[in-house]
Parts: C-alpha cells; sequence; structure tokens
C-alpha cells in the first residue's frame, strides 16, 4: 500500500496554490464578466451595483481568499529560504505580486475608491453629481482592478511551477 508523506512546506505551498487561485479567479471572473456587465448600465445602476457589491462580498469566505494567501506567501518564503535559488526566487515573486499587486493595491487603490462610493446617498445625488462620481470611480477602480488580476494570475502560475517541481515522497 502506497502512503503519501506530506510535510509542512508541502502543505503550505498548496494551501496557498489553491487560495491564490481563488483569488485569481475571483479577480478574472469579476474583470472579465462584472465590470464589463455593470458597466453597460446607466449611472445610477452601475454606482448602485458596486455598492451593493462591495458591501456583499466582505464576508468571512472572501476574508479567507484575500488574506489567507498574504500569510501562506509569507510562510513559504520563511520556509523555503534554504532552497535552491531557482524555487527560492520563484517563492519571492509569487508572493512579491500577491502582497503588492493584490493586498496593497487593494487598501491604497480600490479600497478608499470604494469607501468613497459607500458613503455617498446616491438617491440624493442628482444626475449631474451621480455621473461626476463615476467618472471619478470607473476608470481608476478598473485600472487597480486590472493590476490585481494580472498580478493574482502571475502568482498562481509561479505557485503552479513550484508545485510541479516539488516532488513529493511517496512510500510503498
Amino acid at each position: 500500500m502506497a502512503t503519501l508523506n506530506f510535510d509542512t512546506q508541502t502543505i503550505v505551498v498548496v494551501l496557498a496554490t489553491l487560495l491564490t487561485g481563488l483569488m485569481a479567479g475571483l479577480c478574472f471572473t469579476w474583470n472579465n464578466a462584472v465590470t464589463p456587465g455593470i458597466g453597460q448600465l446607466v449611472d445610477m445602476g452601475y454606482l448602485r451595483s458596486f455598492q451593493e457589491m462591495n458591501r456583499s462580498i466582505i464576508n468571512p469566505t472572501f476574508i479567507l481568499i484575500f488574506f489567507g494567501p498574504l500569510f501562506l506567501h509569507l510562510a513559504n518564503v520563511f520556509l523555503l529560504k534554504s532552497s535552491s535559488s531557482d524555487i527560492l526566487w520563484i517563492v519571492i515573486i509569487s508572493a512579491a505580486l500577491y502582497i503588492v499587486g493584490v493586498v496593497l493595491v487593494t487598501i491604497f487603490g480600490n479600497v478608499p475608491l470604494n469607501e468613497l462610493l459607500d458613503k455617498t446617498d446616491l438617491m440624493q445625488a442628482s444626475a449631474e453629481e451621480l455621473q461626476l462620481l463615476r467618472d471619478k470611480f470607473e476608470v481608476k477602480w478598473n485600472r487597480f482592478h486590472l493590476i490585481r488580476t494580472v498580478s493574482s494570475i502571475l502568482s498562481f502560475l509561479l505557485l503552479l511551477i513550484l508545485c510541479l517541481s516539488k516532488t513529493n515522497t511517496i512510500t510503498t
């Protein structure tokens, strides 16, 4: 009978890959379908949809998918610091892409725009105010989100390469 032996390094790499992949999928789907779809709405519909989605996405599952990779990437760097330089560079670049391109871009780019939108009472705004708010929000938000999408996909790809390069011991 064969048994799989998974060490802490392997478990952390696999979990980082899984959660980063889920984040990359979320970003890709949002970039590919959600924002183009709601982008077709009139200003009130667009802004209201974005407000509701931003409010709904902050939940325990999203928090795990968003912040889990941050800690797992840092753990990977620590656990794999004595690996070959090729492996270490893959881990460092993957972590940097996720931390800078997803976490920091979200915190310093998307979140301030989300907060601007959230504090606006759309029902009290005039058509002109709605248009100004959308103009201030949409292009910048989408630009930041494209950075998150590309960064999360590249980070995920590097983790997949790492998974394929690691050898798991199978004992018979």
